[in-house]
């Protein structure tokens, strides 16, 4: 049977509560260490007719949503059309058989979480939990072992899959698009599989067997988007539940990790700067935890296992970035850890990966992807300079001691799979048909001098065969917070708009994480200020190297992304045409003095405390976007925000929009005839989601504004992006 790939990923959009404004299941604070408890997103092959949910028909592709909006220039509604209905008789498994049967064969899929298990993999199909004993089989080769229709939830999706050790058991996570809650389903793995338990509001969870080969299911309770309880429970006729651990300070998290040897399950204790972690004997999960280290403020420390030593990262001492050290596990004090490994200078720690002989370290170094393979038997380093097209890792869920198998993608694309033989000390690629884009596109990294004579490095992609690139439409990416690197994984729309002319450009400013700790210090706090300088810098340098212009010139930006674009937009406002801003965190000022929202308290080390420190509160009215808009010209500015968001609230973002609307319509008395108004668009959709990063809607209606906004034809943009889409 004639197979095809899916190109379109959904981003496992995981809630952990220190991220704050900004994208779930994204990096920790500096270092991707959770990635493991995560499950894989992957670049696969099914067969034609083997799909994940149905969609709504390609038809509505270029037109906008149903939303309520504030705009000088309204977009126009549409009507959703309504899915046809299965019969409700029908069993799971004929539901999920129909939907594969009646779903179109050329499409590209969004894939969910999976887990590979003994000799089957786990997954969700349709409406259904399931299980097949081989990944690539046909459609009657799976079992179905729980119908989340049965949650009577509104689309359903599973977000996190963890097996039982001896697969007695397995549980899910489940979501919707519409909310962050999350609830924990447990299911008995028996001829005829029954859900077992069910807990709500559940974040991170792994499973252990005890000494009476019992399992037992760790995970932590969310309450408000903090993770502070820590449960364990046990199943069938031994059955409880009980709580473990209470973190008491509210500027702390905990979220659990299963070292990859299944040897230790870790409780981390954390906060954006300081990290404290207890041991749990995976051999024996009701002894009393060991402490690794007590929390030092300043100090963050991630562990690994092997052969009874503790791989420790860490960036205690200095300098105060990122080294890996090791200890015995029975000693696990911070005097006795061992310098074991260093990075160079303006590298980034992306991830971590433990094996029999080797430690692999995956790395960003300068703006460029590595790979780094340490012999644990004889301190070996091999570091693999990466394809320079590469900006972004996707890390594979993988037991096979003798490969470490990865995908590499950037934002124009798709993830392509790589394999690090140990044996053979080399770097396999996948073969096959290479992408087209590959040819007929570009990747150029530059560097902009901010104004302190800071270099900041940018990542550009265009079109190879583009003449005048003065003349052609800039799109800028921004992020700058939480030193969290800005996101450049595949994004089909992205794509399209390479194809269709326009230059895409990322800046990598100060307060993210793409050059290591410092970065991220050096634009946070007091120095929140050096982000907006390298955004600034970063877009005059693209003008001044003929990389488009003001007038060509859109910026787009998500969550805590909004900062630096709404105080760009009051400080410089001529060096755009246009901006899209989803979830964005606009009013820094009146939501850091209100501690009763959920991430106030965690986030002061981010924002400061305007509420206790004057000097907190008088810097972030100096860059704060709702406190700086005044008469002038604007940028025309499209807002996607949901409803019921707890991270960014509502109220924010319309009283900055309505406080813009203003500001605009005092200018404009004054600006003389034949000025026009930019656009001011607040679109909110209901759901309490932070942000949707694959919805179609939200996509479709940035696109449509951005080339309205440049008066630029939309037909061609829009027909391309049917092949990434289907709606």
């Amino acid at each position: 049977m004639q197979q095809k790939t899916k190109l379109f990923l959904r981003a496992l959009k995981y809630s952990i509560p220190h991220l704050g404004k900004c994208m779930q299941k994204q990096h920790l604070n500096h270092y991707n260490f959770a990635d493991h408890y995560y499950n894989t997103i992957k670049l696969k092959k099914y067969h034609l007719t083997k799909c994940l949910q149905n969609k709504p028909k390609i038809s509505e592709l270029a037109r906008n949503i149903p939303s309520r909006s504030f705009s000088s220039k309204d977009l126009l509604p549409i009507k959703q059309e309504n899915e046809k209905s299965l019969s409700e008789n029908m069993d799971a498994f004929e539901k999920v058989r129909t939907k594969l049967e009646t779903q179109p064969q050329e499409e590209y899929e969004i894939i969910n979480a999976e887990v590979k298990h003994g000799g089957f993999v786990y997954y969700q199909e349709g409406c259904c939990l399931v299980r097949s004993k081989d990944e690539e089989a046909d459609n009657e080769n799976y079992e179905v072992l729980f119908n989340l229709e049965e949650l009577k939830l509104d689309q359903p999706f599973i977000d996190c899959i963890r097996v039982a050790p001896d697969e007695k058991y397995v549980a899910a996570k489940i979501r919707t698009e519409d909310s962050e809650a999350s609830t924990c389903v447990v299911v008995k793995l028996t001829d005829q599989p029954v859900m077992e338990a069910s807990f709500p509001n559940v974040s991170s969870f792994e499973w252990v067997k005890d000494e009476e080969d019992e399992d037992v299911l760790f995970y932590t309770f969310q309450r408000n988007l903090r993770c502070h309880d820590v449960y364990r429970a046990t199943f069938g006729d031994n059955k409880r539940n009980e709580r473990f651990y209470t973190e008491k300070d509210p500027s702390y998290f905990v979220f659990l990790y299963l070292t990859k040897d299944s040897r230790f399950l870790t409780i981390n204790i954390m906060n954006k700067t300081t990290s404290e972690v207890w041991l749990i004997d995976g051999l024996s999960p009701w002894d009393p935890p060991v402490l690794i280290q007590k929390r030092i403020h300043g100090v963050l420390y991630y562990v690994e296992h092997r052969d009874d030593e503790l791989y420790i990262l860490t960036n205690v001492g200095e300098p105060t970035e990122f080294k890996l050290m090791r200890t015995a596990a029975d000693t696990p004090a911070i005097m006795n850890w061992d310098l074991f490994f260093t990075m160079k200078r303006n590298t980034k720690v992306i991830d971590l990966d433990m094996f029999k002989d080797h430690c692999v370290l995956f790395l960003k170094h300068s703006n460029l992807l590595y790979v780094n393979v340490i012999g644990l038997a004889d301190d070996s380093v091999r570091s693999l300079k990466l394809p320079p097209w590469a900006c972004g890792f996707i890390m594979d869920t993988n037991s096979d001691p003798k490969n470490c198998p990865f995908q590499l993608c950037s934002p124009i694309r798709p993830p392509k799979y790589y394999t690090y033989k140990f044996a053979e000390g080399k770097l396999f690629e996948e073969t096959g048909h290479e992408d087209p884009i590959t040819k007929t596109s570009r990747v150029l990294r530059l560097e902009a001098k901010s104004k302190d004579g800071k270099l900041v490095p940018m990542t550009i992609f265009h079109k190879t065969d583009t003449e005048d690139l003065q003349k052609k439409p800039l799109l800028v990416h921004v992020y700058g917070a939480y030193g969290m690197d800005l996101k450049m994984n595949f994004r089909p729309e992205r794509r399209v708009l390479v194809d269709d002319g326009w230059i895409l450009a990322y800046c990598h400013v100060r307060g993210g994480g793409e050059l290591g700790l410092q970065w991220h210090t050096d634009g946070c706090l007091t120095k929140k200020l050096n982000g907006l300088a390298d955004l600034e810098a970063c877009i005059k340098t693209l003008h001044g190297q003929g990389f488009s212009q003001p007038s060509l010139t859109t910026l787009t930006a998500f969550s805590a992304g909004g900062v630096l674009v709404g105080a760009l937009c009051n400080s410089n406002p001529e060096l755009l045409r246009a901006v899209t801003l989803e979830a964005p965190f606009l009013d820094v000022l009146n939501t850091m003095m209100d501690t009763t929202l959920p991430l106030t308290l965690e986030e002061l080390e981010e924002w400061g405390n305007p509420s206790s420190n004057e000097k907190h509160k008088s810097y972030i009215k100096r860059y704060c976007p709702y406190e700086n808009i005044k008469p002038q010209h604007y940028p025309s500015i499209h807002i996607t925000a949901y409803e019921n968001d707890e991270r960014v609230p509502l109220k924010g973002i319309v009283n900055y929009t309505e406080k813009l609307k203003e500001a605009v319509m005092e200018y404009s008395k004054n600006a003389g005839e034949g000025y026009q108004n930019p656009s001011v668009i607040l679109d909110i959709q209901p759901g309490g989601n932070h942000v949707i990063e694959d919805s179609h809607k939200k996509i479709t209606a940035q696109i449509k504004f951005l080339y309205e906004e440049l008066g630029l034809d939309s037909t061609i943009v829009f027909e391309d992006l049917k092949k990434y889409l289907k709606f």
